[in-house]
């Protein structure tokens, strides 16, 4: 169904439509920088599972320096285990290789994981975010905070479309080893399958990456990449109210990007780092309201008395019913994001 909507949109994207969206957006050729599409990229936005990209680099940088290798041993401790979903679960004291490690932090999108790692590299995770800080200010992400590892929620984890636009490139080229990580879509620990939650993997045509994120607060966020003909585009997208409409944009931007960067080559562009500041650049807003999200509390559950009534009725090759799509809210601007409930960030708040 996906792949089906996805052709859709790609049809629309060559006739020179491209869909307005929720939140945030940027395009641009990874081996460059140059920006061929951008919309509120200097709004601050709730990074959500985006934050593990920087936690990934991080942990790359460490295995340059020797501190420590893919074999490492890390442990789960009492912080790790007690992280919410997404993540492995693992018990207090149980332990992973790192290498097995990232594979569950980008493909799971593990947050127990994420913790773990920091630990590993750190010593703790608070010393861990100082470096994800100092990252983030060497690679010129001015309008970024990071507070912890995963992109749970928390009002102060901040960071914008070009912000993430930079890091992306960054992770891309300084670390070209790791790409295979990007494009898994699955993993195997133990006697679990983990699958990622980017669709783009197995439905746009040359993805090959990076990550997805969500929170409440945030909406569904993606950077994607795709390759196609040895030209590299990433597309940044933050706050769609589905999962679906996320991979719509994303693979909408991405066609744009592979269809008109020939004749844009003609005109001067503007690069990530020339592209102008916004004067008019806002603060983080949440989109709690607006996203379709059982988590969120915005989509409701079916009573399990009628799910039992149709699995008893319908026939065995019968096609499911299709689901009605709940209204759109629209997303309510605040001066600083509202703090996710104890309900949320326990069970819906997932940075995913």
């Amino acid at each position: 169904m996906l792949a089906t909507i996805l052709r859709g949109m790609v049809l629309a994207t060559g006739l020179g439509v491209l869909p307005a969206g929720a939140g945030p957006a940027l395009l641009f050729e990874a081996g460059t920088g140059k920006v061929l599409y951008a919309e509120d990229q200097d709004n601050q936005w709730h990074p959500a599972s985006l934050t593990k990209i920087m936690t990934a680099y991080v942990v790359f940088e460490a295995l340059k320096a020797g501190k420590i290798t893919p074999e490492s041993k890390i442990g789960c401790s009492e912080l790790a285990n007690s992280q919410p979903p997404s993540k492995v679960g693992l018990p207090v004291g149980a332990e992973m290789t790192v290498e097995t490690a990232l594979q569950a932090l980008i493909v799971k999108s593990a947050n127990d994981v994420a913790v773990m790692l920091a630990e590993a590299v750190a010593g703790s995770q608070d010393a861990f975010v100082e470096k994800m800080n100092a990252t983030a200010a060497r690679l010129g992400m001015t309008r970024t905070k990071f507070v912890n590892a995963n992109g749970l929620p928390a009002p102060e984890q901040v960071t914008t479309a070009r912000d993430l636009a930079k890091l992306s490139m960054a992770v891309v080229k300084d670390y070209p080893e790791y790409a295979p990580l990007w494009a898994m879509m699955d993993v195997r620990i133990g006697n679990r399958h983990l699958r990622t939650h980017n669709g783009l993997l197995a439905n746009y045509e040359g993805a090959d990456g990076l990550k997805t994120g969500f929170i409440c607060d945030s909406g569904f966020n993606v950077v994607a990449s795709a390759t196609r003909e040895g030209k590299r585009m990433i597309a940044v997208v933050l706050g769609e109210a589905t999962g679906r409409e996320r991979a719509m944009r994303a693979a909408s931007l991405l066609e744009h990007g592979f269809q008109t960067h020939g004749w844009k080559a003609l005109f001067a562009t503007q690069s990530l780092d020339s592209l102008p500041m916004a004067e008019d650049a806002k603060g983080p807003m949440t989109m709690r309201q607006a996203v379709v999200s059982y988590e969120c509390g915005t989509r409701k559950r079916r009573p399990v008395a009628k799910v039992h009534k149709r699995k008893a009725t319908a026939s065995a090759d019968a096609p499911p019913a299709e689901k009605a799509k709940p209204e759109k809210k629209a997303p309510a601007p605040i001066g600083k994001a509202a703090k996710p409930d104890k309900a949320a960030a326990s069970a819906g708040g997932r940075a995913q």
